[in-house]
């Protein structure tokens, strides 16, 4: 008789669209720096690129999952979890790569702190210089300030809080959230909390399933110790206007799951008018001959959102 086939220990999902250069370097960082048994799933989102052959031809061994329709980061990545089997299940972006035995640094530090569900490394720029990936969970007055034009203006340390500035990058410190570039989970974490909620579309969604894994009492950890490189936006940057719409409802929606509706509506007003001055002041310095170009880009991007009206479902 046949036996059955070993639980991996690991299991990598990945949500692709139209990042083929960016994916073959990350899959080329996975077979490099990760246990032999290590499952990996790409998830293409109708990737008009050649991703899909690219990956088939390259990388029979994983399991690839092409959709037939663009379906965003949040399902896609739920689509890659109800596949995966590891024992642990990594979150990672196509435009990162692992470094120096970031896996197995992050899989012991979930096997030696039976009371942690969730690890995120520290991610860096390619240039080596750092990205902020850790969190405390946000107030209403950070989602105020963070992200708006009003942020340089935010009370002093109000921020420093929010961006954890207190731990040093190398350290390993309990937190509220990581960043879902890259992240691992206990299965028993998925088994418990469900996948993600796919009424964030992308953005906040990492946020939302840390907060849920601490309310069901696992612990986030930061380990500074495990490195990736993280390019960052390359997806979202095809798409700016649908970026500024898809990231500020999902700051909406945690606001309102988390801290009521009338908290959301208020926050909703102040991103509004944030984008509308936004929006007159580069219509000012296009009048006056100031890039132009750059200039028409950014008033039709802020238009597209006002006349989204960033509403929530």
């Amino acid at each position: 008789m046949d036996q059955p086939p070993a639980t991996p220990t690991l299991s990598i999902v990945i949500v692709s669209w139209n990042v083929a250069d960016l994916l073959m370097g990350c899959l080329r960082s996975i077979a490099a720096a990760c246990p032999a048994d290590t499952e990996v799933i790409v998830v293409d989102s109708a990737s008009s690129d050649d991703t899909v052959a690219r990956v088939r031809a390259g990388y029979p061994g994983v399991m690839l999952l092409p959709q037939s329709a663009n379906v965003g980061f949040t399902k896609g990545t739920n689509i890659g979890l109800t596949a995966a089997h590891g024992e642990f299940l990594m979150l990672l972006n196509p435009d990162t790569e692992l470094l120096d035995g970031a896996a197995y640094a992050m899989v012991a530090a979930l096997r030696d702190n039976p009371a942690i569900g969730i690890v995120g490394p520290r991610t860096l720029n390619p240039d080596g210089s750092g990205q902020s990936t850790r969190r405390r969970f946000p107030a209403f007055s950070t989602a105020v300030f963070e992200s708006t034009w009003l942020q340089p203006f935010a009370p002093r340390g109000l921020l420093d809080t929010y961006f954890v500035r207190d731990v040093a990058d190398d350290a390993t410190a309990p937190v509220d959230w990581v960043q879902g570039s890259c992240l691992l989970a206990r299965r028993e974490v998925y088994a418990a909390i469900g996948g993600l909620d796919e009424g964030f579309v992308m953005y906040s969604e990492e946020l939302d399933w840390c907060r849920r894994a601490k309310d069901a009492g696992w612990g986030v950890l930061y380990l500074g110790s495990a490195r990736i490189i993280h390019y960052g936006g390359q997806s979202s940057a095809q798409v700016p206007a649908r970026t500024h719409i898809l990231f500020n409802q999902s700051k909406l929606r945690y606001m309102r799951k988390y801290h009521g509706r009338a908290a959301a509506q208020t926050l909703r007003l102040i991103l509004l008018a944030n984008f509308a001055l936004q929006l007159a002041l580069e219509w000012v310095k296009g009048l006056l001959g100031h890039k132009r170009a750059l200039r028409r880009e950014r008033v039709s991007t802020y238009w597209h959102v006002l006349r989204s009206g960033l509403k929530v479902s």
